[in-house]
């Protein structure tokens, strides 16, 4: 009984230093890339073109084969012993072993061998892509939870000065020094705070449920960040800023640029291998047999046992197969022409990728650039919309404002300090995109 309450009491234990952990950025990124369900999809599909691309190497090697038969001829038929016709009934067994390779066709295994490779390397890129897909989804959810609770802080922060001011007004009613209606407009300021910060806790917890699900945190329904509203990484700031430069250092590393070159060159490939298609074909081949038949008999008419027959009929052969395409319906020349179009195709994404990633990367520096002028001029903002405040509270302490005054500028500071939290936020998140583009490790994937 001891034992169990122990083992309990440790449980208990470890369950609460769990759910009591601060994860970081590196921490949430790092679990979400070992749980996440998605992501199983793309292991698989590389796995398979690993597969793939080891059969091409296999298939460059000599294929062998055995056959056995048994048959038993009934009525007229041809004599295997001495190729006369007999009119008896009789089983024969025949034993074979055959083997072949290609000695050449139009360079055909060559090229689907290159081909699978390039397709396979290609699989492996887009499982990275998915992988800092994963990322940046885990660090948006991660910063929302920040925003989310800064905003709730704000939240608080403005429903106890709503609180203080309903106690103050209490306070001078009953001195006889304010009307009854202002206790009125106090507590509609009060209640109108306190459903604030209800909403807010309500998109925290929304927020802590996104990231729980984007890491699969499997009996979890809330999770503690460690804020940090600091770059990790201020390198960007050394770093020139322009669309072109960083755009040629996202083309060296981007994966799904480099899965789609890889597949562009699969492609040229798979044509060069269906134009070997024209092409005659050389197959070297050859085997070992033996048969055992029934009609071959001794001097006395017996059949000769298994076990000499087997050895006495033995036979070896060994040849060159040459064939030559003559017509095949225009099968040929239409999977040519298809293997071409796919090449297209495979051209035409790739020029796709690259607008798209240079659009997101031009994207990215503008709102960089603004992002600055905005987070700096949020912050001057705040600042004054907070002296504002101060000096409409004393104003209004002294009963030189109304409440409606009061409320006025108090709701000016709060929406001054949400707009400066948001600004720095996003802020810090495309910082980190743009890091990242620039070939500088944001995430530890590997």
């Amino acid at each position: 009984m001891l034992k169990q309450l122990l083992y309990i009491l440790i449980f208990l234990i470890c369950s609460a230093s769990f759910a009591q952990q601060k994860w970081t950025l590196d921490d949430c990124v790092a679990y979400a890339l070992k749980h996440n369900l998605q992501l199983n999809d793309f292991e698989y599909s590389q796995e398979s073109g690993k597969e793939t691309y080891r059969q091409s190497i296999r298939n460059l090697l000599p294929s062998v084969s055995g056959n056995a038969d048994y048959s038993i001829r009934f009525g007229r038929s041809v004599d295997p012993n001495d190729n006369s016709i007999v009119n008896t009934d009789f089983f024969s067994n025949n034993y074979s072993i055959e083997g072949s390779v290609g000695l050449f066709q139009g360079f055909q295994r060559i090229n689907s061998l290159k081909a699978s490779k390039f397709i396979y390397n290609a699989t492996k890129q887009e499982t990275l892509q998915q992988k800092y897909l994963l990322a940046f989804r885990v660090m948006a959810a991660f910063y929302d939870i920040q925003f989310f609770e800064g905003l709730l802080e704000i939240s608080r922060e403005q429903l106890q000065v709503s609180q203080t001011n309903y106690e103050l007004v209490e306070k001078q009613i009953s001195l006889g020094l304010m009307a009854g209606a202002d206790l009125y407009e106090a507590e509609s300021a009060l209640l109108t705070d306190k459903l604030n910060v209800t909403q807010s806790e309500n998109q925290l917890a929304a927020a802590k449920l996104v990231l729980i699900q984007e890491m699969n945190l499997e009996g979890e329904t809330d999770i503690s960040v460690i804020a940090d509203l600091k770059s990790k990484s201020q390198a960007i700031d050394t770093l020139e800023v322009e669309s072109d430069i960083i755009f040629d250092k996202a083309m060296e590393f981007i994966p799904i640029i480099k899965a789609q070159e890889l597949r562009t060159k699969a492609a040229k490939k798979s044509v060069a291998a269906a134009r070997g298609t024209y092409y005659p074909s050389l197959t070297l081949f050859g085997g070992y047999g033996t048969g055992y038949f029934e009609t071959i008999t001794d001097t006395l008419g017996t059949t000769i046992p298994f076990r000499d027959q087997f050895r006495d009929n033995t036979f070896q052969f060994v040849g060159v197969s040459l064939s030559v395409p003559l017509y095949t319906r225009g099968a040929t020349r239409s999977q040519v022409k298809q293997q071409k179009i796919a090449l297209m195709r495979e051209q035409n994404n790739l020029e796709i990728q690259e607008q798209v990633l240079y659009q997101t990367i031009q994207q990215l520096v503008q709102e960089y650039n603004a992002l600055e002028a905005e987070t700096a001029q949020s912050e001057k903002q705040a600042k004054s919309q907070e002296l504002a405040f101060q000096i409409a509270q004393k104003r209004y302490e002294k009963g030189l404002i109304n409440a409606i005054e009061l409320i006025t500028a108090k709701n000016l500071f709060a929406t001054a300090q949400n707009q400066n939290l948001q600004a720095r936020l996003r802020l810090e998140v495309n910082k980190s995109t743009l890091e990242f583009y620039s070939g500088i490790q944001v995430f530890n994937i590997n």
